[in-house]
């Protein structure tokens, strides 16, 4: 996986992820990165080396880092905290922003389904700007199945969609899963039905939804700030 853009890269280093090979441009001069990767063997090439190797932009330096390691779910259970469940969302570029504002919020981690379903990937972690080495993830095989387990450890279940109760009047305290749709579609039926309550975002302009990761970033600091 590529790791890229000094400020994600800083990121990385500062999380202690495995580097497993490291391309800077010969004329690189930032002394924190540098200071950070001085004990590990440098490649220095020409920029358009490391154009070809990379779509974005990568500032100069360009990590090659492990894949990302998801979590246990059982490591992400706090008895008064929040977490977070993406119902299959498919675009990197939501997801990353999910991750920033989860990781800001200081949520307990963030689930996601294996299939049909946009994993970490350089986009999302790039678009994160950082934050998923700091957000614990779990990776589960199946939504309903997880959310019954998570009910048993008492959690309870808060949905996101255009019908349902404002957000503002739901009960945040306890220990609480917060289920975020996918774009377009929203949540699935059966997610649906599984959650305790769903809460709205009221809209007043003429455009009837908000981007998935506008609406979980509302959501997020409503219920955090609840507790």
């Amino acid at each position: 996986m590529y790791i890229y853009g000094k400020n994600v890269v800083k990121e990385y280093i500062k999380g202690n992820n495995k580097i497993k090979k490291i391309y800077l441009y010969k004329q690189f001069n930032d002394q924190e990165i540098l200071n950070g990767l001085k004990d590990y063997s440098i490649n220095y090439v020409e920029k358009y080396e490391l154009d070809k190797m990379v779509k974005g932009n990568h500032q100069g330096i360009i990590l090659v880092g492990e894949d990302y390691e998801y979590v246990d779910i059982d490591s992400i259970i706090n008895d008064n905290g929040v977490i977070v469940m993406l119902d299959h969302i498919e675009d990197p570029h939501n997801f990353g922003a999910i991750i920033r504002t989860c990781e800001a919020a200081g949520v307990s981690g963030i689930i996601i389904p294996k299939n049909r379903s946009v994993e970490v990937t350089e986009t999302v972690i790039r678009t994160s700007v950082g934050a998923s080495n700091y957000v614990k993830i779990a990776l589960v095989t199946n939504l309903s199945s997880t959310i019954k387990y998570l009910k048993k450890k008492g959690y309870w279940f808060i949905g996101t969609d255009m019908e349902g109760t404002n957000y503002k009047e739901i009960d945040y305290s306890g220990p609480i899963c917060l289920v975020i749709g996918s774009e377009g579609r929203g949540m699935s039926r059966i997610i649906k039905e599984s959650c305790d309550y769903i809460a709205t975002i009221p809209m007043k302009g003429k455009v009837n939804s908000l981007n998935a990761s506008v609406a979980a970033g509302i959501i997020v600091y409503e219920a955090v700030s609840r507790r």
